[in-house]
């Protein structure tokens, strides 16, 4: 069985070579190496527990941050599963563990069990409100891998995986006032289809080759000026959210920093450096920690 591999875009490097060969291939299918992603699934989370007034409940904030961490590993491991003759045709994805061989698909299968019952353990701790809206999560987290094959717009389908946190956290807190949360989750979902797309740039050649459809090959010549749009509906969705929660015009100032940090994004954007959009993909951690600030403050007040 071959060895599992760094993948390119892997960060703390050193942390992922100093584990044994046979754990690194599990924290890299799991994409432990790559934490932006949990992150990235924790902050809709955070807001919605944040807006909806949940600022003392830090041990479940904590909580949400355990199961982004075991649910984004448990579905990058599905991901791979299902992707593994896609992934060996695409340059920056050939060596991932189940891809190059370094990992079976039945012991990926395994590891996924494992992730899923953190998961799992992570669920009890919620209201019944929130557990129910996480288990209707499954199938659309399900049907993701396939996205990719039947639609150029997959990354709307992430928005709507990825945003899922936030109905889950709005309504550990407050079963209620559920415009509030619906303005919030369509904001989400711009937002992840924004920054997806900016991260689907890094691959747009070898998905073309072997048929892998994205929003970045969809809008051509005109990515940039999609992501600002999807960027602006963000705002747009996110403005009317507080406003719901808090109508006064000081409270929509909350949302200025984050509103600047994805103006920057969209400003500095360079599709000729292979570097830039990872780059700008990765600077949303800041971005849903700008949102989740904007969170606190309007929700502890409302």
């Amino acid at each position: 069985m071959a060895a599992p591999s760094i993948v390119p875009d892997s960060q703390h490097r050193g942390l992922i070579a100093a584990l044994p060969a046979r754990l690194r291939g599990y924290a890299l299918l799991a994409r432990f190496d790559r934490p932006i992603g949990w992150w990235l699934l924790f902050w809709p989370c955070a807001w919605g527990l944040l807006l909806a007034g949940g600022a003392p409940q830090w041990r479940l904030l904590a909580w949400f941050l355990v199961g982004a961490i075991a649910m984004r590993g448990a579905g990058c491991v599905y991901n791979d599963i299902v992707d593994a003759d896609l992934d060996r045709q695409v340059a920056r994805t050939a060596a991932r563990p189940v891809a190059s061989g370094a990992i079976t698909p039945r012991a990926a299968w395994l590891w996924l069990g494992v992730l899923c019952l953190v998961g799992l353990a992570v669920l009890l701790r919620l209201p019944r409100p929130a557990q129910i809206a996480a288990l209707l999560s499954i199938l659309p987290v399900a049907a993701y891998p396939f996205m990719k094959r039947i639609t150029w717009w997959p990354q709307a389908w992430l928005g709507i995986v990825f945003s899922w946190g936030a109905l889950v956290g709005w309504l550990a807190i407050r079963p209620a006032r559920l415009e509030v949360l619906a303005l919030l989750y369509a904001g989400s979902i711009a937002w992840v289809i924004g920054y997806d797309t900016i991260y689907a740039l890094q691959d747009r050649e070898d998905d073309a080759l072997v048929g892998i459809r994205s929003s970045a090959l969809r809008l051509g010549r005109h990515v940039r000026g999609g992501v600002a749009a999807f960027y602006g509906a963000a705002v747009l969705c996110w403005s009317a959210a507080l406003w719901v929660v808090r109508p006064d015009p000081f409270a929509l100032l909350a949302l200025l920093p984050v509103t600047a940090h994805l103006a920057w994004q969209v400003v500095t954007l360079n599709e000729a450096d292979p570097a830039n959009p990872l780059a700008r993909f990765r600077a949303n951690r800041s971005a849903g920690l700008l949102m989740a600030l904007a969170c606190l403050v309007v929700g502890g007040a409302g």
